[in-house]
């Protein structure tokens, strides 16, 4: 359902379709998924209107995307922890490999390269130590709600308190890698390679173009569906 109240989130938790039309307008439907159209249109040289009536469009479209926000918390975190953190665990080493190649072989015309290569190895270290937090802290206390609820058992209150403290320092982690990826775009042209580019510099600026938008879906997922659905799950045990 369009409306103005709806905000960017859960319009792409509903049909991840729209993520494309966001896309196109170059509008953060992950990390500040919680605005609705208008505010993110503040300020744009396009309007609301615009937007809506591509929604509207691609409303009409018949969807071949799985509605993750029917699924299971358990197996949500699953599908996130196997697809996307897997994803970022093969890819990141084949790229720190070819933009160190890159600096070597073009950083003396593409300066650029050197800037791009440092932000990746932060991204790479940094997604790296957030992943294990939540396979190894979050993930666990989600699945162990969703047991607890399904047996009709109570729930030991964690270490960390609540769920919304480990959910609140991973969403800031989410908007730092945001921040990074957009930095990492404006320097590539958004991922446009130089003439001169050899075959291994127009595969790794598409290997970074990819990864960018896999992490887009990714922190959506966690964003917009799994982190606001556990905080809700966690508030059943309280009542």
């Amino acid at each position: 359902m369009l409306t103005k109240e709806r905000t960017i989130g859960e319009l792409v938790a509903e049909d991840f379709k729209a993520a494309e039309v966001f896309r196109k307008y170059k509008i953060d439907f992950c990390c500040k998924g919680n605005r609705t159209i208008e505010e993110a249109c503040e300020n744009k040289k396009f309007t609301a209107e615009e937007v809506y009536n591509d929604l509207e469009q691609m409303a009409n479209q018949k969807s071949g995307e799985i509605d993750f926000n029917s699924w299971p918390l358990d197996l949500l975190a699953d599908y996130v922890e196997k697809t996307h953190h897997h994803y970022v665990e093969e890819k990141t080493a084949v790229l720190l490999q070819y933009l160190n190649k890159l600096c070597k072989v073009h950083g003396d015309r593409h300066p650029e390269l050197f800037e791009i290569n440092d932000l990746f190895v932060e991204s790479s270290k940094d997604l790296g130590a957030h992943m294990k937090k939540e396979e190894l802290i979050l993930f666990p206390f989600i699945k162990k709600m969703v047991n607890a609820k399904k047996n009709g058992e109570n729930l030991a209150t964690p270490h960390f308190g609540t769920v919304e403290s480990p959910v609140a320092m991973m969403k800031h982690e989410h908007v730092v890698e945001g921040e990074r990826f957009e930095k990492i775009a404006n320097l590539t042209n958004n991922y446009q390679f130089p003439e001169d580019a050899c075959g291994t510099y127009q595969v790794t600026y598409k290997m970074l173009e990819d990864f960018e938008n896999d992490l887009h879906k990714h922190i959506h997922l966690e964003n917009n569906i799994l982190f606001p659905k556990a905080i809700e799950l966690e508030k059943t045990f309280q009542n």
